[in-house]
């Protein structure tokens, strides 16, 4: 009796899963997605670099770091509610920095955000204003790398900040996941 729950409990979150993951909502079945790119399925699939532990000098701004990376996963993902969350976190946090009003309004673009769409727009200003005020502080231990996507804004392209040489690109999510490269560490 617990055996075909647990598994039909494996399979409902294999589902949801490979749906949520899949955009073109093709059928999913028992280990079996039929018509699915093949693209997709690897880029999906492949584990995510370990990150190193990083801390930075301003324990306020190191709080607002982990609002985020919860922001650039949550647009990654196309999540616009997570997206939304992340970015009222940045902003109060943001309130408390000294200097840090432009990543204040940045962070209210992307709260503000219709969509999707325009939640990765608003992020790249944000993305700005939070990799100057991680330059002026500073980091004390481990390293972040400012990642660049010269596909984004148009093809005007948009830096962000990641704890991985991984590139998990938030201005295009799954649809170009990998586009882009590390441009510069920061230690």
């Amino acid at each position: 009796m617990i055996k075909p729950v647990i598994k039909s409990i494996f399979l409902l979150g294999l589902l949801t899963v490979a749906t949520a993951c899949n955009n073109n909502k093709e059928k999913i079945s028992e280990g079996h997605v039929e018509n699915a790119r093949k693209d997709d399925l690897t880029k999906t699939a492949k584990p995510l670099t370990q990150s190193v532990s990083v801390n930075l000098k301003s324990d306020v701004l190191n709080s607002v770091y982990q609002q985020y990376q919860h922001l650039t996963t949550a647009l990654v993902d196309g999540d616009a509610g997570e997206a939304k969350i992340a970015a009222i976190a940045i902003e109060t946090g943001a309130r408390q920095i000294k200097g840090g009003e432009a990543l204040v309004a940045s962070a209210a673009l992307v709260t503000g955000g219709k969509d999707i769409a325009s939640q990765r727009r608003s992020y790249t200003l944000l993305s700005q204003s939070f990799i100057a005020l991680l330059k002026q502080t500073g980091i004390s231990s481990g390293e972040l790398y400012i990642a660049h996507c010269p596909m984004a804004q148009d093809n005007k392209g948009a830096f962000w900040v990641t704890n991985t040489k991984e590139i998990r690109n938030p201005y295009f999510g799954q649809e170009m996941l990998t586009c882009g490269s590390v441009t510069e560490t920061l230690k």
